[in-house]
């Protein structure tokens, strides 16, 4: 297994060199390797699978002219670009043609339904692994990851400190982080 994890690195490093050297071919294999996993974490935020996929090629061409700014000490390549995922979706949420297209869209397009072929954070099991946490922790993880909270919006949704937010949050991260360590080990 160790083995498997050094080579998942090295195409990790090979794939960050060759979006540094901006070459197309990472571009497409970055896409290839994390689109369903970065829409399905879109998707919940913006809740209209137009806007999800506008936003993931939006997300795409930041990794791509930010490439430089990945920090491998800081972090798994995923991991980086989760954050960009979800960050770009909660900031375009904000904007005035966002509420504007929310306002004005169909709510039927609006309503996020878990267990839809749109929710592609199911093929690596992630929900099922949610649900199994404390209920203090899977409150928090949905309303944060998958609903696009801040933690202070939880905080309040909770009727909780903040304090308090971002130290479950943190053995929450903690607990999924054993629990895929234990699956990849």
């Amino acid at each position: 297994m160790q083995a498997k994890r050094a080579k998942d690195n090295l195409n990790q490093d090979a794939l960050v060199q060759g979006l540094v050297r901006q070459y197309p071919g990472a571009l497409s294999e970055l896409c290839d390797r994390y689109c369903a996993a970065l829409f399905g974490i879109v998707l919940p935020i913006v809740q209209s699978q137009e806007l999800a996929e506008q936003f993931i090629q939006d997300i795409f061409m930041k990794v791509w002219k930010r490439c430089n700014d990945y920090d491998a000490g800081k972090g798994r390549l995923f991991t980086w670009l989760l954050i960009i995922a979800r960050n770009t979706a909660i900031d375009a949420t904000r904007t005035a043609y966002f509420q504007h297209y929310k306002k004005t869209d169909s709510p039927c397009l609006l309503v996020y339904m878990p267990g839809s072929d749109l929710s592609n954070t199911d093929h690596i099991g992630l929900r099922d692994i949610v649900t199994g946490l404390d209920g203090k922790y899977r409150d928090l993880i949905d309303l944060v990851y998958f609903k696009g909270y801040t933690q202070e919006e939880a905080a309040e949704e909770l009727g909780v400190p903040l304090g308090t937010v971002k130290t479950r949050l943190r053995h929450a991260i903690g607990a999924l982080r054993q629990v895929f360590g234990a699956n990849h080990t």
